[in-house]
């Protein structure tokens, strides 16, 4: 994910958009760490406590998600691009990000503790949850360069990742799941099938439109048309949309989520002009300026937070309403960038503004806005919601220079993969395998308290990731 000569920023990276990955994948710990029914409603996802449409900000974490993927999608392909490579080595190498990803999915469920054994007093379930995050972790693992000679280098991590490969085929070969079954294709991490889709898909359309927005957005537009028309079981869209040649790897209905990717790759495309751009150092010249982006950010809580409360409650045209105050008042904000961070910062906020008035108008379709099932106002309103988070860190990294308070989530967010393991198949064993987990659950019973537990879970899972991105060991997917 990182790109030639960031001219603009302190890193070889887009920090700020590391620091959103990382925002998405601790708060997905924290909201599967919570304990349920002890806390409000808005605290777990809205459809969970209720069917009625709403949105709260656990609905959030795998949009956030999807966007910083479908960002990273022109940073990771323009590497490729400025290398020449052949058309047939760029499909080769989406297919093989897409391939790594499916198989994450299906060794990860396959090893959850939970999916091992319904029991929690079955130790066996908890061993052989440690040894699934070992073997995922050798499996995937990029090592630091610790050897001079880069060819001894790689040669040593193939071998590593081949080993861990084939123990990991004979481990879930030999599991006895609870229906008496063994491995099956069916038994996959959905959020994991949905990233593998995703990316793949994301990145051919990317690459297919890189050089014409007006055509990407054209995509949407029919992308959109065929999921009116899917309402018409009988039509040859609505036939062919329920028809998979293998089900639980890929459905037509995966591609809703393109509403979120396809427009994060507008994104990726400004940052990449970001990086590209004369070096300008992002200095704030006067009160009125530090005025202007402190602004900028209150700005943007507040327009998250009116989204959030506003829709759960179902105040929608009140929110409607507040939401266009809010954008209006905010324009003034950016108009004259006099840098290349503020004429990016620009950029965010009218495509944010311009996804979120899409997602308000169509937010009665489909009944109101609801995760699951996923509607069509849910991906733009939470695309909008990305852009406007974005922005936040963008101005706290990039113009505040406050980069050392948020440390955590980037290097989170430049490991996600681990995090996203590491609590099911690290801690939730150890915690079991000692003892301390009963302990823990008897005496976090009240709801603030077992909210705190989930929440230093989170830290510790947070500062493990740290640990490892700052000895340089990344997971490769």
């Amino acid at each position: 994910m990182t790109t030639t000569l960031p001219d603009n920023s302190n890193s070889n990276r887009a920090t700020a958009l590391d620091a959103v990955r990382g925002f998405a994948i601790l708060t997905m710990v924290l909201s599967g760490t919570i304990r349920y029914k002890i806390l409000p409603s808005w605290m777990y996802h809205a459809q969970l406590t209720s069917p009625e449409p709403g949105l709260t900000w656990v609905d959030l974490v795998f949009p956030l998600f999807l966007f910083a993927l479908g960002a990273a999608i022109p940073l990771a392909m323009s590497r490729r691009l400025e290398k020449k490579d052949s058309p047939l080595s760029i499909v080769l190498y989406i297919l093989k990000r897409g391939f790594l990803l499916t198989a994450f999915a299906l060794f990860l469920q396959h090893l959850r503790p939970h999916i091992i054994h319904p029991s929690d007093a079955d130790m066996e379930k908890w061993w052989l949850a440690l040894k699934g995050f070992v073997l995922i972790f050798l499996m995937f693992v990029r090592l630091p360069n610790f050897i001079k000679n880069k060819r001894y280098q790689s040669d040593l991590n193939l071998i590593i990742n081949l080993g861990a490969w084939i123990a990991a085929i004979l481990l879930i070969s030999q599991i006895q799941y609870p229906n008496g079954q063994g491995f099956s294709f069916e038994r996959n991490d959905i959020i994991l099938i949905l990233l593998a889709n995703s990316a793949v898909f994301g990145s051919l359309v990317w690459w297919l439109t890189r050089s014409n927005l007006w055509w990407r957005l054209g995509f949407l537009s029919v992308l959109f048309g065929m999921r009116l028309s899917v309402t018409n079981s009988e039509s040859w869209i609505g036939i062919l949309w329920h028809k998979s040649f293998a089900p639980w790897l890929f459905q037509l209905d995966y591609l809703k989520y393109l509403f979120i990717v396809i427009p994060a790759t507008i994104a990726g495309d400004a940052i990449i002009t970001w990086l590209q751009a004369p070096a300008v150092e992002n200095k704030i010249e006067n009160p009125r300026e530090k005025w202007q982006f402190l602004g900028i950010i209150l700005l943007m809580l507040a327009l998250c937070l009116t989204l959030l409360v506003g829709l759960q409650s179902r105040m929608v045209l009140k929110t409607t309403v507040a939401s266009i105050i809010l954008c209006g008042l905010g324009w003034r904000l950016f108009v004259n960038p006099a840098s290349p961070t503020a004429n990016l910062l620009k950029h965010y906020y009218q495509w944010g503004v311009y996804w979120l008035a899409l997602g308000l108008a169509l937010e009665p379709f489909q009944g109101g806005i609801k995760k699951d099932p996923t509607t069509v106002s849910y991906c733009f309103i939470t695309v909008s919601i990305s852009f406007f988070i974005l922005i936040a860190f963008t101005v706290a990294i990039d113009i505040f220079k406050q980069q050392k308070w948020l440390q955590l989530l980037i290097e989170n967010g430049q490991n996600p993969m681990i995090a996203y393991v590491g609590f099911a198949n690290l801690i939730w064993p150890i915690l079991n395998l000692t003892g301390w987990e009963a302990w823990i659950i008897e005496n976090t019973a009240t709801p603030w308290l077992g909210f705190l537990k989930g929440v230093i879970s989170t830290l510790v899972i947070a500062l493990i990731v740290s640990l490892f991105t700052k000895l340089k060991i990344f997971w490769k997917t």
